[in-house]
């Protein structure tokens, strides 16, 4: 039986799936806490909606992906993952990355939707942190007791969108630099590289 940290830490990563230092965003335009909250308030009827729809894994996957670019701020996130080497990075490549990055996290994330199956996240509460919303949620899996999963939310792109997911002190984007940066390292710094094997991954 998987322990408690594993599921929720698995929890995280396949509802932002969603979800780096170099790219915290700077400044809001004009975001309210009702419209930070607004957002996830509508991400999580569609998590919802997943993980109890009785969909076959690859459904799930598919219908994850969506969510994942509807909600949250794909560009950052996946530009923050690949932290430093994006500036020495072309704009073709960093496209080419971008959407190699969103089919693997869909892949790799995705998957995990069968361990939540029964399961339920429910809105709680939404408050301006520095320049960004932080959405705070609560998570109840079956046989666990509830715990919290918090959004962050931030206007920079010119639209609502999530760009980091915090559980018990782990973020989502962090956790993807290292997973990114180690397969860079593998490929000796080559970001062509890099693109082609996350083409394959997940």
């Amino acid at each position: 039986m998987m322990s408690s940290d594993f599921t929720r830490r698995g929890f995280v990563a396949a509802i932002s799936a969603t979800t780096l230092a170099a790219a915290l965003p700077t400044s809001a335009f004009a975001l309210t806490d009702a419209q930070a909250k607004s957002l996830i308030d509508k991400a999580v009827v569609d998590i919802n909606k997943v993980i109890n729809s009785g969909k076959s894994l690859n459904g799930m996957i598919r219908d994850f992906e969506r969510i994942f670019v509807k909600y949250g701020d794909v560009p950052i996130i996946a530009r923050s993952a690949l932290g430093a080497d994006a500036r020495r990075a072309s704009k073709s490549q960093l496209n080419a990355y971008t959407k190699a990055f969103q089919g693997y996290m869909s892949r790799k994330y995705g998957k995990r939707f069968n361990e939540f199956v029964g399961g339920q996240i429910t809105v709680l509460s939404s408050g301006k942190v520095k320049s960004f919303h932080e959405v705070k949620t609560s998570v109840k899996l079956r046989g666990q007791a509830p715990f919290g999963v918090n959004f962050l939310v931030s206007d920079r792109s010119g639209k609502s969108k999530f760009f980091d997911m915090i559980i018990e002190g782990i973020s989502l984007r962090l956790s993807e630099k290292a997973e990114i940066g180690a397969m860079l390292d593998r490929r000796k710094g080559d970001i062509n590289g890099l693109i082609a094997d996350l083409k394959k991954a997940g």
